[in-house]
């Protein structure tokens, strides 16, 4: 792993895989580099570069308490101008949400792929507070019920499957990256209708969604669609449930990646 500096000075880790035009990867909830390394080995198998990256308060990324969206815009901008200045990116989730701001406020950007960003358009929205009460769990030193709570409430997952999680071997993983949870509900309730800005960004788009996923996900995507007309939304058969296929995704970014400019 390498290590750049964001604006605030916070540390932020992030790992380079192949040597072709670089795609940064930005996944979404309790998601870390080694996460988005399938879909990386995939791109460099079509003759992309990749990158991964640990986004703050997880893995081997440090932290500032109280960060806001735009210290993760600036973490991407960082990310960015250590890999060459200029690259496509790759959203997930609410990492699909975190590169359209990013583009939007002006990071340099050649093409973005929104992969099921989890937009609400201001329907159905998680309660007002959730991010001060996800915070408040975290400082009371407990971190597990953060997990918790953002599943059952920020994803809304069935709360037998989040009982389910919290009884199994991968729930240990999850209670040191409680602390993002806070970040990505900050971000998607700031963020759930996106903005003009947002819908009118210079990069090519390309929004990506499963046949098979969250009845959620799927309107997101075709109500960005909608408000984007410039963007293109791709079927992904798949990619199911959440989970992006990491050959097909690959073909479809190799596919629509502009080409270099000259000199």
């Amino acid at each position: 792993m390498e290590t750049t500096t964001s604006a605030d000075g916070t540390r932020i880790a992030f790992q380079r895989t192949g040597d072709g035009p670089p795609v940064v990867i930005l996944g979404g909830a309790f998601s870390r580099a080694s996460d988005g390394q399938g879909l990386a080995d995939a791109l460099v198998t079509r003759g992309l570069g990749a990158v991964t990256l640990d986004r703050r308060g997880r893995g081997e990324s440090g932290d500032r308490r109280g960060s806001q969206p735009e210290d993760e815009v600036a973490d991407v901008a960082a990310v960015i101008d250590a890999v060459g200045g200029e690259a496509a990116v790759l959203g997930h989730s609410s990492g699909a949400v975190l590169a359209l701001y990013a583009a939007s406020l002006g990071v340099p950007v050649r093409a973005l792929f929104l992969s099921e960003p989890p937009f609400r358009f201001g329907i159905d929205e998680p309660e007002p507070g959730l991010p001060d009460r996800l915070q408040e769990l975290i400082d009371a030193g407990d971190p597990g019920e953060a997990v918790s709570l953002f599943q059952l409430e920020g994803v809304e997952l069935p709360r037998e499957m989040v009982e389910s999680i919290r009884r199994s071997e991968m729930f240990p993983a999850l209670v040191p990256l409680a602390q993002s949870t806070v970040y990505d509900a900050l971000l998607t309730a700031r963020l759930s209708t996106p903005t003009p800005a947002m819908r009118s960004v210079s990069a090519p788009v390309t929004i990506l969604r499963g046949e098979q996923t969250f009845p959620m996900l799927m309107t997101a995507a075709d109500r960005l669609s909608d408000a984007m007309p410039a963007a293109e939304l791709v079927i992904v058969p798949e990619s199911v449930m959440h989970r992006p296929d990491p050959a097909a995704t690959a073909r479809i970014v190799s596919e629509r990646m502009p080409a270099a400019d000259a000199g």
